[in-house]
């Protein structure tokens, strides 16, 4: 089917949410894809930080064929070895307590929101500016953009947001507050680490006052900036994990961790999730993280964020680099998304705009200095114009 033909379905049958690049992929290979007409791209994003170990990992694929072959599915009323065995890792692997499972970030999201208002109830939940949490309801609310939640209100009531501040945050913290929710690094709005002053003010107020914090680590999670959880680089220990995105190898899964002092406060009957940590997903997850845990790996992420990073300050028309790992944003002095529109159609890389200057690079964590360079010098091909 030619990429007219799927632009007319879309036309007709799709609910237009997305704004799409005229561009239909058909394969992916480790940092590269290929479109319809047989054209190779350099993906430097991973489908937003999903295919993290590249696409179509031999170790994921292995898994993903192996189960779907036995059992697709079975509901959470009976038992699957994965899931039990997924739950176990990923408590072990980093604050301990239970696990809770979803579909996606969103809904990691909305776990830790109502398992935090069932701990402490009627409470408040405190953000930050320049967070994004998702887009069901609960994680809107947990998202101060105008643009995305004036459409939808009324929103969830009890959210406040204040500036990303130790003092701001500090002051909005009290004995009605039952949650905390940040994000160690913000990635859909331009990468921007907190500071450890405001990470560790937060883990104060909450000890203080009774109130849960919790890290949103979707997206800076699963080895992405050279630890296998961000809060690991912090100093600072969460109460609440959320992680989606990578942990499915390219399948999609969703988590929240609860540490010890929250683990029990979900009941039977008080949340849940029809396909949540079924046994193909979590099969792809239990190899995702067998490769992502690798201390070599995650040594490699370092060392390739530092080299990428100072590539790309060297690029025409770039301002500052910042993030931390292969988590990774430029400044520029251009409209940002002709920028990436130019980088894709013309050079054939794939990278994205979080904002009018500002572009964001995911490479997989596996990406080879030969890559690194190839990315850079299409990079600022694309710059250049």
């Amino acid at each position: 089917m030619t990429l007219n033909a799927l632009q007319e379905i879309e036309r007709s049958s799709v609910i237009p949410s997305y704004a799409r690049f005229p561009v239909e992929f058909v394969r992916g290979e480790g940092s590269r894809l290929w479109d319809g007409d047989g054209v190779e791209y350099l993906d430097f994003l991973c489908g937003i930080s999903v295919t993290s170990l590249g696409h179509c990992h031999p170790r994921v694929v292995e898994a993903v064929r192996e189960q779907v072959g036995l059992l697709m599915h079975a509901s959470n009323l009976f038992y699957t070895e994965p899931a039990m065995r997924l739950a176990e890792r990923l408590s072990e692997s980093s604050i301990g307590g239970k696990v809770y499972f979803c579909n996606s970030g969103a809904e990691a999201n909305e776990a830790a929101i109502k398992l935090a208002r069932k701990a402490k109830p009627g409470g408040h939940v405190i953000v930050v500016h320049g967070a994004f949490h998702g887009r069901t309801y609960g994680a809107l609310s947990a998202t101060p953009q105008e643009s995305k939640q004036a459409p939808f209100a009324p929103l969830v009531p009890g959210f406040k947001a204040v500036a990303p501040t130790p003092e701001a945050l500090g002051a909005a913290v009290d004995e009605r507050t039952a949650l905390v929710l940040l994000e160690p690094i913000q990635g859909e709005t331009g990468v921007h680490v907190l500071s450890e002053q405001l990470l560790v003010r937060a883990r104060e107020a909450c000890s203080e006052y009774g109130a849960a914090l919790a890290f949103d680590e979707i997206q800076c999670g699963m080895g992405r900036t050279g630890t296998l959880w961000a809060y690991e680089q912090t100093g600072v220990v969460p109460d609440l994990i959320t992680v989606a995105k990578a942990l499915g190898g390219g399948l999609p899964i969703g988590a929240l961790i609860a540490g010890p002092g929250l683990a029990d406060v979900f009941q039977p009957g008080d949340h849940g999730s029809t396909f949540a940590g079924g046994p193909v997903v979590a099969a792809a997850a239990l190899a995702a993280l067998d490769v992502t845990s690798a201390s070599a790996l995650l040594a490699s992420v370092a060392e390739a964020g530092a080299f990428l990073r100072a590539r790309l300050a060297e690029l025409p028309h770039v301002l500052a680099v910042r993030g931390r790992g292969l988590m990774l944003a430029c400044e520029i002095d251009l409209p940002a998304p002709e920028v990436v529109r130019r980088a894709l159609l013309a050079e054939r890389l794939i990278v994205n705009a979080t904002g009018p200057t500002t572009i964001r690079l995911l490479p997989p964590l596996n990406v080879s200095p030969v890559e690194l360079e190839e990315a850079c010098a299409r990079l600022g091909r694309a710059l250049a114009g």
